[in-house]
């Protein structure tokens, strides 16, 4: 697999082109796009990317053939680029920051709660595990038991799937991969909650204290399906959900059954976002609220996503929109998009982008992958 560095942003300093080995992480490539990310003050005058050229059988995640060892590094290597690309997209544009009112309050109050808590289930959203991590979380759970949620397993592979449960068993966290739409994994989850937190009503019992239900506070980023994951449990609409981040705003105790209750809570985020490439990402799946960000720039950040990913690659937008791909600038296949659908509304195009990958029109795709 060869990669060719080309000057596809419109008002880019001319690069000469290249052709070198993926495996290799030579210092003058470093150089050139340091050289041109300095002189850059806004997207269309970002450095130019790094576009993966034919391979037909690369993939994803490294299988396990004769050749594993190659593939597994040139995978590597993939990521590697991918992450060092997204920092150059976004470091010109305006940060994407959202700490709605409430959110403030509810974290006092989950503080709080937390200290009644038997057992605490974290849910973050599969596509992008690392992103949907609050950075204060471990802080505030301390040493209790914690069930790790994947939600949205059916908008991933069964590669990535199998990477990230590698990765947290490594780890030694429990993780549980879940399907809030369908219910998927949700009677597991229950049972789990409750053998994880058996030994209260054994102390209870010990203090000639009658048993109780086991208290399972459900936490995480805003949209991750956290009211979906309770609803579905309980087989009807007790939480308010619905596909947009920032609907439940009050904590809400609910039961299950004789021996297990909920609490439900909003989403939390941080007060400040400081890695702007994970910002960009709960942008692209909805996990974080749409008057935040830029429609167009994070499209166009996708867009060159998309085009890197092997698994996905140009082929599969130049299917979808019957427009070819000029290069991996994103924000030229937008005005594209644009003129060939929308009578050259930029904003709809960019909307329909990201409504056909959070429908999985792409493809089920994780953007993350686990760290080595």
């Amino acid at each position: 697999m060869a990669l060719l560095l080309s000057s596809l942003w419109l008002h880019s300093p001319t690069i000469s082109v290249h052709s070198i080995d993926c495996r290799s992480k030579t210092k003058p490539i470093t150089a050139t796009l340091l050289s041109a990310a300095s002189s850059s003050s806004s997207l269309a005058s970002s450095p130019p990317t790094i576009q993966i050229v034919g391979g037909k059988n690369s993939t994803w995640h490294g299988n396990s053939n004769s050749n594993g060892g190659f593939e597994d590094y040139q995978e590597e290597s993939d990521w590697v680029d991918l992450d060092a690309d997204l920092y150059y997209w976004t470091k010109p544009l305006r940060p994407v920051q959202w700490y709605p009112g409430h959110i403030a309050k509810t974290e006092k109050e989950l503080k709080e709660q937390l200290k009644l808590m038997d057992v605490v289930i974290e849910v973050r959203d599969a596509r992008i595990p690392l992103s949907t991590t609050h950075p204060q979380m471990d802080a505030w759970l301390g040493n209790r038991k914690r069930i790790l949620v994947l939600n949205r397993e059916d908008m991933i592979s069964t590669a990535d799937r199998n990477a990230w449960a590698t990765y947290f068993a490594k780890q030694g966290t429990k993780v549980l991969f879940s399907n809030g739409q369908l219910g998927m994994g949700t009677m597991k989850l229950s049972r789990l909650a409750k053998a994880m937190a058996a030994g209260v009503n054994v102390k209870r019992r010990a203090k000639g204290l009658l048993p109780r239900a086991v208290r399972a506070g459900i936490v995480g980023y805003p949209n991750v399906g956290k009211s979906s994951l309770i609803n579905r449990l309980l087989k009807r609409r007790m939480c308010p959900a619905a596909p947009r981040p920032g609907v439940t705003r009050v904590l809400k105790w609910v039961r299950f059954g004789k021996d297990l209750e909920f609490l439900d809570s909003p989403g939390i985020i941080p007060m400040r976002i400081s890695d702007q490439a994970a910002a960009i990402k709960l942008a692209i799946c909805d996990d974080i609220g749409e008057k935040s960000y830029d429609v167009t720039d994070v499209a166009a950040i996708l867009v060159q996503m998309l085009a890197k990913i092997p698994t996905v690659g140009t082929s599969a937008l130049r299917n979808r929109y019957k427009i070819d791909v000029d290069g991996n600038c994103g924000k030229i296949f937008v005005q594209k998009l644009a003129l060939h659908l929308f009578n050259g509304d930029a904003h709809q195009a960019s909307f329909r982008i990201l409504s056909d990958f959070r429908k999985g029109k792409f493809g089920w795709i994780s953007l993350e992958r686990p760290p080595r």
